[in-house]
């Protein structure tokens, strides 16, 4: 893919919306009727900044007649993003990968109504690393060892390893406890999205979704599980443990979607991605990579 027409901005790329066939008179109708949350004298603003552009760069007017197919580009920016208090931990770095630790309650990329909290916005303006991106994605909830890919030339490499599955994972979760009935060594289940957007559940069919557990350590009334992902469905982890009795402790949605409110950093998800390993695919020595967070009964 071309490079973008604008440049990255406080550690935000310029999104990207691609012009479908259509009745608009102009870009700016077409854009107020896509982006409902975003009002009319939002997207003005925008444009008399020259901070929306076409693919070949040239600036969207309030009168630029609409022409489908055409890709726009423009800056997010969102007003009040409540900071969150915790640190990331760069835990290795080399010309092609980037480890980190993240905190809880912290996006890997920027989604929905957060941005500059995320940990790519905040790594990119840290470090200067414009073209960093993900390999792979854990929930804001929750906390651990992530990977970056630093040079787009190798980065299929590493994402192959991900599709392939040859990436070994190990998360730490905290559930209730009463002994019985015995822990399963494996769960194996379908998964697919649930009524409500935020959420996963079981159904009958093929399983598409598979995770190992094991029994660490248990006392009064909670247990530390080690989880190992086979597959990576949205979710999973917190699903198969629901399902089997055993809620992650301080989970708002599962098995209960509790009411969104103001969020209590007092109380994180108690689910960490501990480590990483697999066999580096450009030099094939094995790499292993662990959190340093710990989870407390």
């Amino acid at each position: 893919m071309a490079a973008a027409p604008l440049p990255t901005r406080d550690g935000v790329g310029p999104s990207r919306v691609a012009l479908p066939t259509g009745p608009w008179p102009t870009i700016v109708e077409f854009l107020v009727e896509r982006f409902t949350a975003i009002p009319r004298a939002t997207w003005e603003a925008r444009i008399r900044a020259g901070e929306v552009v076409d693919q070949h760069g040239i600036l969207v007017t309030p009168t630029r007649p609409y022409q489908a197919r055409l890709h726009v580009f423009y800056y997010r920016s969102l007003d009040n993003e409540r900071p969150v208090p915790f640190e990331e931990t760069v835990l290795f770095r080399d010309e092609h990968l980037l480890v980190v630790d993240k905190p809880h309650f912290l996006t890997v990329a920027p989604v929905g109504k957060y941005v500059q909290q995320s940990l790519l916005v905040r790594l990119q303006r840290k470090l200067g690393l414009d073209q960093l991106a993900p390999l792979h994605r854990i929930d804001r909830e929750t906390a651990g060892v992530v990977l970056f890919s630093v040079q787009p030339t190798t980065r299929h490499a590493y994402h192959a390893l991900f599709a392939e599955r040859a990436v070994t994972k190990h998360y730490e979760a905290i559930v209730p406890w009463r002994g019985t009935p015995a822990l399963p060594d494996v769960r194996r289940s379908r998964l697919v999205d649930d009524t409500h957007f935020m959420r996963m559940r079981e159904v009958d069919g093929e399983p598409n979704a598979e995770t190992r557990f094991e029994l660490l350590e248990a006392r009064d009334g909670w247990a530390r599980l080690r989880l190992s992902p086979v597959t990576g469905r949205r979710h999973q982890l917190r699903v198969h443990c629901a399902a089997l009795g055993l809620p992650i402790r301080d989970d708002a949605l599962y098995p209960t979607l509790l009411p969104e409110g103001i969020e209590d950093f007092e109380r994180p998800l108690q689910l960490l991605a501990k480590s990483l390993a697999f066999r580096d695919p450009l030099d094939g020595r094995p790499r292993a990579f662990e959190s340093p967070r710990s989870l407390a009964l």
